[in-house]
């Protein structure tokens, strides 16, 4: 049995350390270059109402039911028994390949100060060293994500008192920023489309206060704290710090479409401004770094406690259920690392390709999972609550959340083959669908060929 010893900081930022990554430092410059202030500010300001939409019902559904499985769960119990498998695969996958994603993403950090070392050798430090973490007990899991979550927050925080101060020393508030070149909406919808799947990934890990759940300590006092927080804290952190890096930095600037090296983030561009070049760009790196590896750290526990639970519900090998004597599910630790051990791949492709194709792969998971935990507090409240008061935390506006968020991930993940219009390729094609249409064959293969129990 997994140990209940997670408290309510925990799981504040343990969803805060999930989601705060390399997609604010690096890719939020990325996103602005790609789609105009106006697209990279309308995506993440949907995607931020979606999110809260999302945390909500996850909230009500943890707080009536903690569960380690946590909307993988939820799926098979409200919606179908092979919606739950598909979704339960889906969402360990998507984590265990964020794993590689940002220690992929770390190597590239790393590289700025050892510009010539290897890509190996800096994956497999990073890589054990996150395996080493996890090993021990939830607990400290906990301690150590809440110390390097705060970190990442007060970076944050101080960013955006500085940005706020240079904006109102620049010539017209840096509105003239928004308005140059093909003005604030560049590229169209097809540059709207293109960073739908980077702000995705941006937000990814909030929901994990409900994988947390079944950890933690008072599920009916601390979820809803943590639900009502983390979003908050979210849409200031990425909505500000989007709108700071669009008034001060033209979105046509060449060194914001580098995600390959610190100097390209746009935290270093506003930090150089009060510290030395140099200083602020070492500063920021070893920021960054601590941030990706944060993220990674929130990746392999999450990824682990599901395919825990998928084991415990006869939805993968018993052998994942083996859990230690300190409550720490040990097997599936070691299958989730094994996946995770994709970034060794760095050796045979460039770096920055790789970390752009996980990050594609893992976002399109991530967009279906949240289309699963919509779907659940949708059924859930329609066909299995008649009286209300037996909740103890009410998500608000239903059902226009959970509708609002499929519609929308419907728009997105649909949305993306717009980038293939005259420019088709195989593996564009799988970037776009390639986790779509493998979750599709994973119900169909639970509904027609699957027994009561694997292995």
């Amino acid at each position: 049995m997994l140990a209940k010893t997670l408290e309510t900081r925990h799981l504040n930022m343990i969803a805060l350390g999930g989601s705060i990554g390399t997609g604010i430092f690096l890719a939020s410059g990325y996103a602005i270059s790609v789609a105009g202030p106006g697209g990279a500010l309308a995506a993440y300001l949907l995607i931020s109402i979606m999110v809260f939409f999302l945390i909500t019902s996850l909230g009500e559904l943890s707080t009536f039911m903690p569960s380690t499985g946590s909307f993988c769960e939820y799926s098979g119990k409200f919606v179908s028994p092979s919606f739950g498998y598909a979704m339960g695969i889906n969402y360990w996958f998507n984590w265990a390949i964020t794993i590689a994603a940002e220690i992929s993403a770390a190597v590239i950090i790393i590289q700025y100060w050892f510009p010539h070392g290897s890509a190996l050798t800096f994956s497999a430090i990073f890589f054990f060293s996150i395996l080493f973490l996890n090993l021990f007990s939830v607990r400290i899991y906990g301690e150590v994500e809440y110390l390097l979550s705060i970190m990442k927050v007060t970076t944050i925080v101080i960013f955006i008192i500085l940005g706020a101060i240079l904006i109102l020393k620049t010539p017209q508030f840096g509105l003239h920023n928004m308005t140059i070149s093909d003005g604030p909406f560049h590229a169209g919808l097809g540059g709207f489309f293109a960073v739908f799947l980077a702000a995705g990934f941006s937000f990814q890990g909030s929901e994990l206060i409900g994988v947390s759940s079944g950890e933690a300590r008072d599920p009916e006092k601390s979820i809803p704290k943590a639900v009502k927080s983390v979003f908050w804290r979210l849409l200031m952190f990425y909505i500000l710090a989007t709108l700071i890096i669009s008034l001060l930095i033209p979105f046509n600037d060449k060194s914001l479409m580098n995600q390959s090296s610190v100097n390209a983030s746009p935290f270093t561009l506003v930090f150089a401004h009060y510290l030395p070049g140099g200083i602020a760009a070492n500063i920021l790196n070893f920021v960054i770094l601590v941030a990706i590896l944060s993220a990674a750290n929130a990746s392999m526990y999450s990824a682990t406690r599901t395919l825990w639970y998928m084991s415990q519900t006869n939805q993968a090998p018993k052998i994942f259920s083996k859990v230690t004597s300190y409550g720490l599910p040990i097997n599936a630790l070691i299958a989730t690392a094994l996946v995770g051990s994709t970034v060794f791949l760095s050796s045979l492709i460039s770096n920055g390709a790789l970390f752009t194709r996980l990050v594609n792969v893992s976002s399109s998971c991530g967009f279906i999972a949240w289309f699963g935990i919509a779907l659940c507090h949708y059924c859930f409240r329609k066909n299995h609550i008649k009286d209300l008061n037996v909740l103890k935390y009410k998500a608000i506006l239903f059902p226009v959340g959970p509708i609002f968020s499929m519609l929308l991930i419907a728009f997105i993940i649909l949305g993306q083959g717009y980038s293939l219009y005259g420019n088709f390729s195989i593996l564009g094609f799988f970037d776009a669908y390639g986790a779509l249409l493998f979750f599709c064959l994973y119900m169909v293969y639970y509904k027609f060929f699957r027994n009561n129990s694997i292995l």
